[in-house]
């Protein structure tokens, strides 16, 4: 009867371990899964009720197009008037990134690329198509993307895994023992740090900088526009050891892009503006909004690129030159790109008014990007009032 009944259906193998194996089942059918699992609740042992499911099941727009409707906004009536699409000054941070890893993987034969199940999101598509035999989607197994690019790695290979910032999480433990311990070179494209608007705090890449910046040997990158980030991906394919770049969810400010594979020198940062009294030392995409406000206090911006190493040699040069050193970045403020500068100041001995801008000690709900940052004070507004109010309360 048991072997008959594996010939059948797929549950041979969870019976094996001991489960009794019920399916599979439309989960669509609401009746019938309601009747199944009521029945399932006075059966001894452990159970296994196999339900399949179709993504976008009811909504027809969903069932036609999965993948475009996985992460959606609010929908609007179908008689309501078609508003204007939205303007955007650059190309997706993603989009980026795919060009890129299509560029390096035609210019070095040993780099793959390696994906939890985000090739769409991550934009590995052009990438799956023209290199086939380099490309790996584990799926939604992240901890197994990390080890895979670690065993890879191992084996003379250049991994790049792509994975978003949140999920990174749940591999944290294979990033520290299978690719840091043994400084392997693996780079971690790091999509949706930050902020991710409608996504929410669940998806929010808000830790990633504080959890990677405290492992030996990790180099960490925090592009503030496209061509930066392209720079910074050929510098950590190039970096002998586990590097990282991370970069947000959505369109860059339109930066021109320069499309070699040139690298940036490790740990320089690059003074944007020079200004006097304020320094704002700025790690990632803050960069522009930073800039209006140096616009308006004559401050100096200062795009620091590295978290890791910190460029401490402009760190300390900034602190002898200026009278408030301001750090900006779309992260945790505890542990984060801002301690790295505290940190170095306190080991150095050199006293200096410090103000940490990034995300506070608490999640931050859904909402438009735009007024998730407002509400995070790290908008042009946000940044500049923060900063004068410190400027008043050193002058009393």
């Amino acid at each position: 009867e048991e072997y008959a009944k594996g010939m059948l259906v797929p549950g041979t193998l969870f019976e094996e371990l001991g489960w009794n194996y019920i399916g599979p089942i439309d989960g669509h059918d609401l009746p019938t899964l309601v009747a199944t699992l009521r029945n399932m609740r006075d059966l001894k042992g452990p159970q296994f009720l196999h339900v399949v499911t179709k993504k976008g099941k009811g909504f027809a727009p969903a069932e036609v197009d999965p993948i475009g409707y996985h992460a959606i906004t609010k929908l609007d009536p179908l008689d309501a008037p078609v508003a204007a699409p939205a303007k955007t000054s650059g190309p997706k941070y993603s989009g980026v990134f795919g060009q890129w890893l299509c560029d390096m993987a035609e210019a070095d034969p040993r780099l793959v690329g390696i994906t939890p199940a985000m090739k769409e999101g991550s934009d590995l598509v052009a990438f799956s198509e023209r290199f086939p035999e380099r490309y790996f989607d584990v799926a939604i197994a992240e901890q197994h993307a990390v080890t895979l690019a670690a065993g890879m790695a191992c084996e003379g290979t250049k991994p790049v895994v792509a994975i978003y910032s949140t999920f990174l999480q749940r591999g944290y433990d294979q990033l520290i023992h299978d690719v840091a311990v043994q400084n392997l070179d693996v780079l971690f494209a790091i999509d949706r740090a930050g902020l991710v608007g409608e996504d929410g705090p669940t998806h929010a890449g808000s830790y990633d900088l504080s959890y990677l910046r405290c492992i030996p040997g990790m180099l960490v990158m925090t592009p503030s526009d496209e061509n930066e980030l392209r720079l910074m991906l050929s510098t950590g394919h190039h970096y002998p050891g586990p590097a990282a770049v991370r970069y947000p969810r959505g369109n860059g400010p339109g930066a021109a892009i320069h499309q070699g594979l040139d690298s940036i020198e490790i740990g320089k940062g690059v003074v944007r503006r020079k200004g006097r009294g304020v320094a704002i030392l700025v790690f990632g995409v803050q960069l522009a909004e930073a800039l209006k406000v140096a616009q308006k206090l004559d401050a100096t911006v200062a795009d620091m690129r590295f978290v890791k190493p910190l460029d401490e040699q402009l760190v300390r040069e900034l602190a002898e030159s200026h009278d408030l050193l301001v750090t900006l970045e779309e992260n945790a403020i505890m542990g984060g790109a801002g301690s790295a500068v505290s940190e170095f100041l306190a080991r150095e001995g050199v006293l200096k008014p410090v103000l940490h801008l990034g995300l506070p000690d608490t999640y931050v709900e859904h909402a438009k990007p735009a007024q998730m940052l407002a509400e995070c004070g790290l908008d042009a507004a946000g940044i500049e009032a923060a900063i004068t109010l410190r400027q008043r309360l050193l002058q009393r």
